[in-house]
Protein backbone atom coordinates (compact mmCIF):
# COMPACT_ATOMS: atom_id res chain seq x y z
CA UNK A 1 0.00 0.00 0.00
CA UNK A 2 2.94 2.38 0.46
CA UNK A 3 3.16 3.35 -3.26
CA UNK A 4 -0.54 4.21 -3.18
CA UNK A 5 -0.03 6.52 -0.19
CA UNK A 6 2.99 8.10 -1.91
CA UNK A 7 0.73 8.91 -4.88
CA UNK A 8 -1.94 10.25 -2.52
CA UNK A 9 0.63 12.49 -0.80
CA UNK A 10 1.83 13.76 -4.18
CA UNK A 11 -1.72 14.61 -5.21
CA UNK A 12 -2.49 16.32 -1.90
CA UNK A 13 0.32 18.84 -2.36
CA UNK A 14 -0.03 19.18 -6.14
CA UNK A 15 -2.45 22.12 -6.04
CA UNK A 16 -1.23 23.79 -2.84
CA UNK A 17 2.33 24.02 -4.20
CA UNK A 18 1.21 25.91 -7.31
CA UNK A 19 1.05 29.39 -5.88
CA UNK A 20 4.63 29.98 -4.66
CA UNK A 21 6.35 29.42 -8.04
CA UNK A 22 3.61 31.42 -9.79
CA UNK A 23 3.87 34.31 -7.30
CA UNK A 24 5.84 36.59 -9.69
CA UNK A 25 3.01 36.27 -12.26
CA UNK A 26 0.32 36.83 -9.60
CA UNK A 27 2.26 39.78 -8.14
CA UNK A 28 2.44 41.48 -11.54
CA UNK A 29 -1.26 41.05 -12.36
CA UNK A 30 -2.57 42.34 -9.03
CA UNK A 31 0.32 44.80 -8.41
CA UNK A 32 1.20 43.35 -4.99
CA UNK A 33 4.12 43.99 -2.64
CA UNK A 34 5.99 41.33 -0.65
CA UNK A 35 3.78 41.74 2.41
CA UNK A 36 0.62 41.20 0.36
CA UNK A 37 2.14 38.10 -1.21
CA UNK A 38 2.91 36.90 2.30
CA UNK A 39 -0.68 37.44 3.43
CA UNK A 40 -1.94 35.63 0.35
CA UNK A 41 0.07 32.58 1.31
CA UNK A 42 -0.90 33.02 4.96
CA UNK A 43 -4.56 32.85 3.99
CA UNK A 44 -3.83 29.27 2.98
CA UNK A 45 -1.27 28.21 5.56
CA UNK A 46 -3.09 29.59 8.62
CA UNK A 47 -6.34 27.88 7.67
CA UNK A 48 -4.49 24.76 6.58
CA UNK A 49 -2.74 24.50 9.91
CA UNK A 50 -5.90 25.21 11.90
CA UNK A 51 -7.86 22.59 9.98
CA UNK A 52 -5.55 19.86 11.28
CA UNK A 53 -6.99 20.25 14.77
CA UNK A 54 -10.44 18.84 13.92
CA UNK A 55 -9.11 16.65 11.10
CA UNK A 56 -7.69 13.96 13.41
CA UNK A 57 -10.95 13.80 15.34
CA UNK A 58 -12.99 13.61 12.13
CA UNK A 59 -10.71 10.93 10.69
CA UNK A 60 -11.39 8.70 13.69
CA UNK A 61 -15.14 9.07 13.12
CA UNK A 62 -15.60 9.44 9.35
CA UNK A 63 -12.76 7.15 8.32
CA UNK A 64 -9.40 8.00 6.69
CA UNK A 65 -10.65 7.28 3.16
CA UNK A 66 -13.10 10.19 3.11
CA UNK A 67 -10.67 12.60 4.79
CA UNK A 68 -7.89 11.74 2.34
CA UNK A 69 -10.24 12.36 -0.58
CA UNK A 70 -11.37 15.71 0.82
CA UNK A 71 -7.72 16.65 1.30
CA UNK A 72 -7.05 15.94 -2.40
CA UNK A 73 -10.17 16.57 -4.49
CA UNK A 74 -11.63 19.21 -2.16
CA UNK A 75 -8.36 21.14 -2.26
CA UNK A 76 -8.24 20.84 -6.06
CA UNK A 77 -11.74 22.33 -6.34
CA UNK A 78 -10.87 25.46 -4.38
CA UNK A 79 -7.52 25.81 -6.16
CA UNK A 80 -9.48 25.81 -9.42
CA UNK A 81 -11.69 28.62 -8.10
CA UNK A 82 -8.57 30.53 -6.98
CA UNK A 83 -7.30 30.30 -10.54
CA UNK A 84 -10.51 31.97 -11.70
CA UNK A 85 -10.49 34.70 -9.01
CA UNK A 86 -11.01 38.18 -10.57
CA UNK A 87 -9.54 40.14 -7.65
CA UNK A 88 -6.90 39.82 -4.95
CA UNK A 89 -9.61 39.60 -2.27
CA UNK A 90 -11.37 36.77 -4.11
CA UNK A 91 -8.05 34.96 -4.50
CA UNK A 92 -7.37 35.23 -0.77
CA UNK A 93 -10.88 33.95 0.01
CA UNK A 94 -10.43 30.84 -2.08
CA UNK A 95 -6.96 30.30 -0.58
CA UNK A 96 -8.63 30.24 2.84
CA UNK A 97 -11.11 27.59 1.66
CA UNK A 98 -8.29 25.63 0.05
CA UNK A 99 -6.53 25.46 3.39
CA UNK A 100 -9.72 24.55 5.25
CA UNK A 101 -10.21 21.32 3.31
CA UNK A 102 -6.51 20.51 2.90
CA UNK A 103 -5.90 19.62 6.55
CA UNK A 104 -7.72 16.30 6.31
CA UNK A 105 -4.88 14.43 4.66
CA UNK A 106 -1.98 14.12 7.11
CA UNK A 107 -3.82 13.05 10.31
CA UNK A 108 -5.60 10.38 8.26
CA UNK A 109 -2.68 9.11 6.17
CA UNK A 110 0.35 9.14 8.51
CA UNK A 111 -1.10 6.69 11.09
CA UNK A 112 -2.05 4.33 8.23
CA UNK A 113 1.50 4.42 6.92
CA UNK A 114 2.98 3.88 10.42
CA UNK A 115 0.58 1.02 11.13
CA UNK A 116 1.61 -0.80 7.95
CA UNK A 117 5.14 -1.59 9.25
CA UNK A 118 6.89 -2.67 12.43
CA UNK A 119 7.97 -0.01 14.92
CA UNK A 120 11.62 -0.37 14.02
CA UNK A 121 10.84 0.59 10.40
CA UNK A 122 8.34 3.38 10.97
CA UNK A 123 10.87 6.16 10.38
CA UNK A 124 11.80 4.71 6.98
CA UNK A 125 8.16 4.17 6.00
CA UNK A 126 7.22 7.75 6.89
CA UNK A 127 10.32 8.99 5.04
CA UNK A 128 9.26 7.08 1.91
CA UNK A 129 5.74 8.43 2.26
CA UNK A 130 7.23 11.92 2.38
CA UNK A 131 8.65 11.38 -1.12
CA UNK A 132 5.18 11.89 -2.54
CA UNK A 133 4.76 15.35 -1.04
CA UNK A 134 8.32 16.34 -1.84
CA UNK A 135 8.06 15.15 -5.44
CA UNK A 136 5.04 17.39 -5.78
CA UNK A 137 6.90 20.43 -4.42
CA UNK A 138 9.82 19.59 -6.74
CA UNK A 139 7.89 18.92 -9.96
CA UNK A 140 4.98 21.32 -9.62
CA UNK A 141 7.02 24.53 -10.05
CA UNK A 142 8.55 23.17 -13.25
CA UNK A 143 5.19 21.99 -14.58
CA UNK A 144 3.30 25.10 -13.47
CA UNK A 145 5.70 27.63 -14.99
CA UNK A 146 5.93 25.62 -18.22
CA UNK A 147 2.14 25.64 -18.58
CA UNK A 148 1.99 29.30 -17.54
CA UNK A 149 4.29 30.15 -20.43
CA UNK A 150 1.61 28.90 -22.82
CA UNK A 151 -1.68 29.44 -20.93
CA UNK A 152 -0.83 32.05 -18.29
CA UNK A 153 -0.82 31.52 -14.53
CA UNK A 154 -4.59 31.03 -14.46
CA UNK A 155 -4.47 28.36 -17.15
CA UNK A 156 -1.70 26.60 -15.25
CA UNK A 157 -3.72 26.46 -12.01
CA UNK A 158 -6.92 25.38 -13.77
CA UNK A 159 -5.23 22.59 -15.74
CA UNK A 160 -3.43 21.09 -12.74
CA UNK A 161 -6.47 21.43 -10.47
CA UNK A 162 -8.70 19.46 -12.83
CA UNK A 163 -6.12 16.67 -13.10
CA UNK A 164 -5.71 16.53 -9.31
CA UNK A 165 -9.47 16.39 -8.70
CA UNK A 166 -9.71 13.33 -10.95
CA UNK A 167 -6.79 11.63 -9.19
CA UNK A 168 -8.49 12.15 -5.81
CA UNK A 169 -11.68 10.45 -6.99
CA UNK A 170 -9.73 7.51 -8.42
CA UNK A 171 -7.85 7.10 -5.12
CA UNK A 172 -11.17 7.17 -3.24
CA UNK A 173 -12.37 4.18 -5.27
CA UNK A 174 -9.09 2.27 -4.86
CA UNK A 175 -8.96 2.84 -1.10
CA UNK A 176 -12.53 1.56 -0.84
CA UNK A 177 -11.63 -1.62 -2.68
CA UNK A 178 -8.62 -2.10 -0.36
CA UNK A 179 -10.86 -1.88 2.71
CA UNK A 180 -9.81 1.57 4.00
CA UNK A 181 -13.33 2.65 4.90
CA UNK A 182 -13.21 2.58 8.70
CA UNK A 183 -10.78 3.58 11.46
CA UNK A 184 -7.05 3.19 11.02
CA UNK A 185 -5.47 0.11 12.63
CA UNK A 186 -3.58 0.48 15.88
CA UNK A 187 -0.02 1.75 15.54
CA UNK A 188 2.73 -0.41 16.97
CA UNK A 189 4.50 1.60 19.69
CA UNK A 190 7.03 0.30 22.19
CA UNK A 191 7.67 -3.32 22.98
CA UNK A 192 8.81 -4.45 26.43
CA UNK A 193 12.36 -4.46 25.14
CA UNK A 194 12.00 -0.89 23.91
CA UNK A 195 10.69 0.42 27.20
CA UNK A 196 7.49 2.36 27.70
CA UNK A 197 7.23 5.41 25.42
CA UNK A 198 5.04 7.44 27.72
CA UNK A 199 7.07 7.74 30.92
CA UNK A 200 7.17 11.17 32.55
CA UNK A 201 10.69 11.77 31.28
CA UNK A 202 9.83 10.99 27.68
CA UNK A 203 6.70 13.16 27.90
CA UNK A 204 8.81 16.08 29.15
CA UNK A 205 11.05 15.60 26.12
CA UNK A 206 8.08 15.34 23.76
CA UNK A 207 7.23 19.04 24.12
CA UNK A 208 10.68 20.46 23.20
CA UNK A 209 11.01 17.86 20.45
CA UNK A 210 7.72 18.96 18.91
CA UNK A 211 8.73 22.62 19.30
CA UNK A 212 12.02 21.89 17.55
CA UNK A 213 10.29 20.17 14.64
CA UNK A 214 7.71 22.92 14.37
CA UNK A 215 10.05 25.93 14.46
CA UNK A 216 12.43 24.35 11.94
CA UNK A 217 9.64 23.82 9.41
CA UNK A 218 7.90 27.14 10.07
CA UNK A 219 10.93 29.34 9.53
CA UNK A 220 12.47 27.47 6.60
CA UNK A 221 9.13 27.08 4.82
CA UNK A 222 8.34 30.78 5.36
CA UNK A 223 11.61 31.79 3.74
CA UNK A 224 11.16 29.28 0.92
CA UNK A 225 7.92 30.98 -0.17
CA UNK A 226 9.97 33.97 -1.27
CA UNK A 227 12.62 32.08 -3.21
CA UNK A 228 11.12 32.86 -6.66
CA UNK A 229 10.69 36.55 -5.79
CA UNK A 230 14.15 36.73 -4.17
CA UNK A 231 15.67 35.24 -7.33
CA UNK A 232 13.76 37.52 -9.72
CA UNK A 233 14.10 40.79 -7.79
CA UNK A 234 17.46 40.46 -5.99
CA UNK A 235 19.43 38.01 -8.09
CA UNK A 236 18.00 39.32 -11.40
CA UNK A 237 16.96 35.86 -12.53
CA UNK A 238 14.10 35.02 -14.86
CA UNK A 239 10.76 33.69 -13.60
CA UNK A 240 11.74 30.27 -14.93
CA UNK A 241 15.01 30.31 -12.99
CA UNK A 242 13.17 31.43 -9.85
CA UNK A 243 10.79 28.49 -10.16
CA UNK A 244 13.71 26.14 -10.76
CA UNK A 245 15.49 27.37 -7.62
CA UNK A 246 12.30 26.71 -5.69
CA UNK A 247 12.38 23.17 -7.10
CA UNK A 248 16.02 22.71 -6.09
CA UNK A 249 15.05 23.46 -2.49
CA UNK A 250 12.37 20.75 -2.58
CA UNK A 251 14.54 18.33 -4.59
CA UNK A 252 16.31 17.46 -1.35
CA UNK A 253 13.15 15.87 0.00
CA UNK A 254 13.18 13.19 -2.69
CA UNK A 255 16.02 11.50 -0.84
CA UNK A 256 16.64 13.41 2.41
CA UNK A 257 13.34 12.29 3.95
CA UNK A 258 13.99 8.54 3.54
CA UNK A 259 17.60 9.01 4.68
CA UNK A 260 16.45 10.92 7.75
CA UNK A 261 13.96 8.20 8.60
CA UNK A 262 16.57 5.48 8.10
CA UNK A 263 19.18 7.25 10.24
CA UNK A 264 16.64 7.87 13.00
CA UNK A 265 15.81 4.15 13.07
CA UNK A 266 19.52 3.31 13.44
CA UNK A 267 20.98 6.16 15.49
CA UNK A 268 17.95 7.54 17.28
CA UNK A 269 15.49 10.31 16.52
CA UNK A 270 16.90 12.91 18.90
CA UNK A 271 20.49 12.92 17.53
CA UNK A 272 19.25 13.26 13.95
CA UNK A 273 16.84 16.07 14.82
CA UNK A 274 19.47 18.00 16.81
CA UNK A 275 22.04 17.68 14.02
CA UNK A 276 19.85 19.04 11.22
CA UNK A 277 18.44 21.77 13.48
CA UNK A 278 21.89 23.08 14.46
CA UNK A 279 22.92 23.18 10.78
CA UNK A 280 19.76 24.94 9.56
CA UNK A 281 20.31 28.29 11.32
CA UNK A 282 23.76 29.02 9.83
CA UNK A 283 22.59 27.73 6.43
CA UNK A 284 19.72 30.22 6.46
CA UNK A 285 22.18 33.04 7.21
CA UNK A 286 24.31 31.95 4.25
CA UNK A 287 21.26 32.41 2.00
CA UNK A 288 21.41 36.15 2.75
CA UNK A 289 24.98 36.21 1.37
CA UNK A 290 24.38 34.04 -1.70
CA UNK A 291 24.45 35.06 -5.34
CA UNK A 292 23.13 33.58 -8.57
CA UNK A 293 25.95 31.10 -8.83
CA UNK A 294 26.78 27.80 -7.22
CA UNK A 295 26.37 29.31 -3.74
CA UNK A 296 22.58 29.83 -3.87
CA UNK A 297 22.06 26.36 -5.32
CA UNK A 298 24.13 24.76 -2.58
CA UNK A 299 22.52 26.74 0.25
CA UNK A 300 18.98 25.99 -0.93
CA UNK A 301 19.82 22.31 -1.26
CA UNK A 302 21.28 22.26 2.29
CA UNK A 303 18.19 23.99 3.71
CA UNK A 304 15.99 21.46 1.94
CA UNK A 305 18.01 18.59 3.40
CA UNK A 306 17.65 19.95 6.94
CA UNK A 307 13.93 20.49 6.68
CA UNK A 308 13.02 17.25 4.94
CA UNK A 309 15.20 15.07 7.14
CA UNK A 310 13.41 16.47 10.18
CA UNK A 311 9.84 15.83 9.02
CA UNK A 312 9.63 11.99 9.17
CA UNK A 313 11.74 12.01 12.34
CA UNK A 314 9.27 14.34 14.08
CA UNK A 315 6.27 12.29 12.94
CA UNK A 316 7.84 9.01 14.04
CA UNK A 317 8.80 10.45 17.44
CA UNK A 318 5.25 11.65 18.11
CA UNK A 319 3.62 8.43 16.92
CA UNK A 320 5.86 6.27 19.11
CA UNK A 321 5.95 8.50 22.22
CA UNK A 322 2.49 10.04 22.49
CA UNK A 323 -0.13 8.12 24.50
CA UNK A 324 -2.34 6.03 22.25
CA UNK A 325 -5.55 7.72 23.37
CA UNK A 326 -4.11 11.17 22.61
CA UNK A 327 -2.06 10.39 19.51
CA UNK A 328 -4.44 11.87 16.94
CA UNK A 329 -4.89 14.98 19.08
CA UNK A 330 -1.14 15.51 19.48
CA UNK A 331 -0.55 14.86 15.77
CA UNK A 332 -3.26 17.41 15.00
CA UNK A 333 -1.56 19.97 17.25
CA UNK A 334 1.81 19.27 15.61
CA UNK A 335 0.43 19.64 12.08
CA UNK A 336 -1.52 22.73 13.12
CA UNK A 337 1.57 24.42 14.55
CA UNK A 338 4.03 23.35 11.83
CA UNK A 339 1.71 24.22 8.93
CA UNK A 340 -0.31 27.03 10.44
CA UNK A 341 2.70 28.76 11.99
CA UNK A 342 3.96 29.44 8.49
CA UNK A 343 0.95 31.66 8.02
CA UNK A 344 2.15 33.94 10.83
CA UNK A 345 5.83 34.01 9.95
CA UNK A 346 5.64 34.37 6.14
CA UNK A 347 4.08 37.88 6.27
CA UNK A 348 6.83 38.83 8.74
CA UNK A 349 9.47 37.68 6.25
CA UNK A 350 7.74 39.79 3.56
CA UNK A 351 7.39 42.81 5.85
CA UNK A 352 11.09 42.75 6.71
CA UNK A 353 11.96 42.40 3.02
CA UNK A 354 9.68 45.33 2.10
CA UNK A 355 11.09 47.68 4.76
CA UNK A 356 14.71 46.53 4.82
CA UNK A 357 15.89 43.80 2.46
CA UNK A 358 15.72 40.07 1.89
CA UNK A 359 19.23 39.79 3.36
CA UNK A 360 18.09 41.42 6.61
CA UNK A 361 14.95 39.31 6.70
CA UNK A 362 16.86 36.06 6.24
CA UNK A 363 19.47 37.05 8.84
CA UNK A 364 16.84 37.81 11.50
CA UNK A 365 14.99 34.56 10.84
CA UNK A 366 18.24 32.58 11.06
CA UNK A 367 18.99 34.13 14.46
CA UNK A 368 15.53 33.31 15.79
CA UNK A 369 15.84 29.73 14.57
CA UNK A 370 19.28 29.20 16.08
CA UNK A 371 18.22 30.66 19.43
CA UNK A 372 15.19 28.38 19.79
CA UNK A 373 17.21 25.37 18.66
CA UNK A 374 19.81 25.97 21.38
CA UNK A 375 17.10 26.22 24.05
CA UNK A 376 15.46 22.95 22.94
CA UNK A 377 18.86 21.25 22.74
CA UNK A 378 19.36 21.85 26.46
CA UNK A 379 16.27 19.71 27.19
CA UNK A 380 17.02 16.95 24.67
CA UNK A 381 20.79 16.55 24.99
CA UNK A 382 21.85 13.08 26.03
CA UNK A 383 18.65 11.38 24.87
CA UNK A 384 18.70 8.95 21.97
CA UNK A 385 15.07 8.15 21.23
Amino acid sequence: MLPLFILAHFSHHFTASLFQPLSPFIRDEFNLDYTQIGWMMSAYTLTYGLSHLPAGWLSDRLGPRLMITIGISGAALFALLAGLAPTYLALVTFMILLGAVGGGYHPAASPLVAASVERKSQGRALGLHQIGGTASFFLTPLIAVAIAGALGWRGSIITISIATFIIGIVLFVILGKRGYTRKAPEVTTATPEDGPPTTSGSMRRLIPFILLGVILQVIIFSVSYYIPLFAVDNLKASEQTGAFLFSIFHFAGLWAGPIGGYLSDRWGKVPVMLTVSLIAGPALYLLSLSSLSWSVWGVLLLLGVCMYMSMPVAEAYIITHAPQRRRSTILGIYYFASRGGIGLSSPLVGYLADHYSFATSFTIMSGVLLGIVLICTAFLWGSRD
